[in-house]
């Protein structure tokens, strides 16, 4: 009822359903690497599989693909849309953890409110490094992007465990569609972990032995690596399956109350 008589003092100016946000967020990246590995490898194969060894390889590095021109622009260009979504799912799910955990603690909780802001900000750091070995090519400064790639893997790996761990602590009893979101997190940490033990061999491999195909097998973990990652975030689409992202102009004396009532019904 207070949900319904705030919004009657409201007039909803914006109003946008959250997963197709969220696909639309998700699919920009996947999109475009496909498009780039494509047309990569059909036409400009000689660029994409130069490396400093010299060595036979089939299976180019996701640096290679998107650091070339014209590839570079339609990946920069999609990550530049894909990242705005991205701080607002994290600033979603941060305040979605924020208002279970008030349901579950009467008084505030100084660990979980320490490991809600990691969680938060470990979300930013990753985001961040994305940006960096987005837009800090490989063939441009590569002592850089080589810093801000491992960065980049630090921050989603942290997040994923950190996340594992917020999810289970603020939902202790979990719905069937929860319990799906949270097994398809472990599943693709679990192979973000295994993957990332792979590129990290098969890297040294390739760096210090010049093994033949190491860097294919390097670039195959990297793949695997990035479409997991990507999945971990598409998960977002199972925790909020029919919630709305509303801009309202109205009073903001009083906010609306999160996951009271659907958005939709909010709104008639």
């Amino acid at each position: 009822m207070e949900g319904n008589s705030i919004c009657n003092r409201a007039a909803v100016v914006f109003l946008i359903s959250f997963r197709q946000l969220c696909l639309v967020t998700v699919s920009l990246p996947l999109c475009a690497l496909l498009i780039c590995f494509v047309t990569a490898y059909i036409f400009q194969q000689d660029d994409i599989h130069e490396t400093h060894c010299r060595v036979y390889n089939v299976i180019p590095s996701i640096s290679a693909i998107t650091g070339i021109s014209p590839q570079r622009y339609l990946w920069r260009t999609c990550i530049a849309f894909h990242i705005g979504p991205r701080v607002i799912i994290a600033s979603v799910y941060k305040i979605h953890y924020r208002y279970l955990l008030s349901k579950l603690y009467s008084e505030p909780n100084a660990t979980a409110n320490r490991l809600l802001n990691l969680c938060y900000w470990l979300n930013m750091l990753e985001i961040g490094a994305l940006c960096g070995v987005t837009y800090v090519s490989n063939r441009e400064n590569y002592p850089a992007h080589e810093k801000i790639f491992i960065t980049f893997m630090i921050g989603s790996l942290s997040y994923m465990l950190v996340t594992l761990k917020v999810f289970k602590m603020v939902k202790p009893t979990m719905t069937e569609s929860e319990r799906r979101s949270y097994f398809m997190k472990k599943v693709l940490f679990g192979t973000s972990i295994c993957s990332t033990a792979g590129l990290l061999v098969f890297f040294l491999k390739h760096r210090l032995l010049c093994h033949e195909m190491a860097f294919s097998w390097f670039s195959l973990c990297e793949y695997i690596i990035a479409c997991a990652n990507m999945a971990f975030h598409f998960t977002v689409v199972m925790d909020f399956p029919t919630e709305n992202l509303v801009v309202v102009q109205g009073s903001s004396s009083v906010p609306l109350p999160l996951n009271s009532v659907d958005s939709e019904q909010k709104v008639k």
